[in-house]
């Protein structure tokens, strides 16, 4: 993995750690438990519950992070009551032995339910027992009036759709409006992908035991996680690292090259976007404003011949081309003035305000196969390949997708609700099918070349405004044409836009007011060296 990614586990991944631990190195499962444990019953204490506190387990470890929890939390004297939602004898070994560490005895029965309590009073009001659930019982009014819940159903092995006695409890938990702990990653949650089907229950703090998993920073599994709390538990020097996918790392940004005493407007990286139509010229604008701003030492806009004076007027920095005669637009007479354009490029951007005409997305499909220089393409260059994305594929020079979830729909042919819910599958697939870079932007927005995977974890909120896209595709032109390679380009844009998102919010002085020129500005800021790449 890059160094500057920061790698996220998959459960896989976890597996291999926990067993290296404890059959390489020695360590005890039982302690790697009680370490989990004490980090959720610390996280939930700094919630300050008045309330019972509910922790409802799974049959598996996880689970038995829940019961250690319960049995530290009673020994602080708040009230634990533990809701097993499958029989005491289903528990995994560990899990079990937590449930006789709690001390708990039988001494009644309700409908449906065993319930035990601690034997021994630990004060007026706080005391553990154990409610084991039986078919019919009503969790939802278990839950009823708690003062917090720990999530500690399904851990990081948990993959599909859950089904009772969980699915209930999940939506239980969802529903009953106190702050929710979750330990390791919330039920329901596939830690590998961030996929969840049905129902989860948003998590106020998520932690999550030695190091982050994928399914914390990708969707949905992301919006679920709330506070993400890493915490050690014993795991000895040298375990295996996580090799799925990685956090970019502001580090990225220390791979292009920097302008020296001898740099030229021609050696600092020429870029050419092509683009525009009648009531879309701000798009091209602002993408290649944002080329220049992120250090492109020349850039062309290639536009329709009869609005070239707009850009004339308007981008005093940027060179502009006026091609092909059909009034507004770019259509099919203007690829052969297009493929010029572009020879000297060293990165292009294809898309922006093209516009949906059927005339000029077959100029899209037409001219993008025969670019020879790296290209982004964007926007209705995106459209133009819908249900087509092979065709991409033959491109000889490296290509860059920046979908967002509705145009990556359109590009493989599903609902854009099933790329939502599917975004690394899709993300991956869209790239080995293509052979591109593809972006697939979000707050979580994921890079992947089909092998590599990346996601952003740098909160812009600001960036959900008209017109940013286009500045991301211009910083990632200059960026390929600056000499970083396709994949190291789109994430070293991505964390720079994000940043230059957040530096434009605390300018303006609010994420909504912010527009895209706002951060065009600031860049700079986003694009600001990091630090060497240890």
């Amino acid at each position: 993995m890059e160094p500057w990614l920061r790698g996220l586990y998959d459960a896989e991944g976890m597996r291999s750690v926990d067993r290296w631990a404890i059959e390489e190195r020695g360590v005890d499962s039982l302690a790697l438990m009680e370490a989990a444990g004490r980090a959720v019953a610390e996280a939930v204490v700094r919630l300050a519950p008045r309330a019972p506190i509910w922790v409802v387990c799974g049959k598996g470890n996880n689970g038995g992070d829940g019961l250690v929890a319960a049995r530290l939390l009673r020994e602080m004297g708040f009230e634990a009551v533990v809701l097993l939602l499958w029989p005491a004898d289903e528990l995994s070994e560990d899990a079990a032995t937590n449930l006789e560490r709690l001390a708990v005895v039988p001494d009644g029965r309700g409908p449906g339910a065993r319930v035990r309590s601690s034997p021994q009073p630990l004060g007026e009001t706080a005391n553990a027992r154990v409610v084991e659930v039986g078919e019919g019982d009503d969790v939802a009014a278990l839950l009823a009036g708690s003062g917090a819940v720990i999530d500690a159903i399904f851990g990081t092995g948990f993959s599909g759709a859950p089904r009772e006695p969980a699915a209930g409890a999940i939506a239980a938990i969802a529903a009953c409006g106190a702050p929710v702990v979750a330990c390791d990653i919330v039920s329901g949650v596939d830690a590998a992908t961030g996929e969840a089907a049905g129902t989860i229950p948003p998590a106020d703090v998520t932690v999550t035991f030695h190091g982050a998993k994928v399914g914390h920073y990708v969707a949905p599994g992301k919006w679920a996680t709330g506070e993400l709390v890493v915490a050690p538990i014993g795991i000895p020097l040298g375990a295996p690292k996580p090799t799925a996918v990685g956090v970019i790392e502001p580090a990225v940004l220390d791979l292009a090259p920097k302008r020296g005493a001898q740099s030229t407007k021609f050696s600092s990286g020429q870029v050419t976007i092509a683009g525009g139509s009648r009531g879309l010229t701000g798009a091209v604008r602002m993408s290649s404003t944002a080329a220049i701003r992120a250090g492109a030492g020349y850039a062309t806009v290639a536009v329709p011949a009869d609005l070239e004076p707009v850009f004339e007027a308007a981008e005093v920095e940027v060179m502009s081309r006026g091609i092909g005669d059909t009034p507004g637009r770019l259509g099919t007479d203007a690829a052969a003035d297009l493929l010029a354009a572009f020879e000297r490029a060293a990165g292009g951007v294809l898309g922006p305000g093209l516009g949906r005409d059927k005339d000029s997305l077959e100029l899209a499909r037409a001219v993008a196969p025969r670019i020879e220089a790296p290209l982004v393409i964007d926007a209705d260059g995106l459209n133009a390949f819908a249900g087509g994305l092979d065709q991409l594929a033959a491109r000889g020079a490296p290509t860059v997708l920046t979908p967002h979830a509705g145009e990556l729909g359109r590009l493989l042919e599903r609902d854009s609700e099933d790329i939502a819910a599917h975004r690394l599958a899709a993300a991956k697939e869209a790239a080995a099918r293509s052979g591109a870079v593809v972006v697939l932007k979000g707050d979580d927005t994921i890079v992947t070349d089909g092998e590599r995977v990346a996601v952003n974890a740098v909160a812009a909120p600001g960036l959900a405004t008209a017109g940013s896209g286009d500045v991301l595709s211009g910083i990632t032109a200059a960026l390929l044409a600056r000499g970083l390679e396709p994949f190291a380009a789109a994430c070293a844009a991505v964390i720079a836009h994000a940043r230059a998102g957040q530096e434009a919010a605390r300018r303006v002085g609010a994420a909504e007011s912010v527009i895209a020129t706002d951060v065009i500005a600031a860049i700079p800021i986003g694009l600001r060296s990091a630090g060497p790449v240890e």
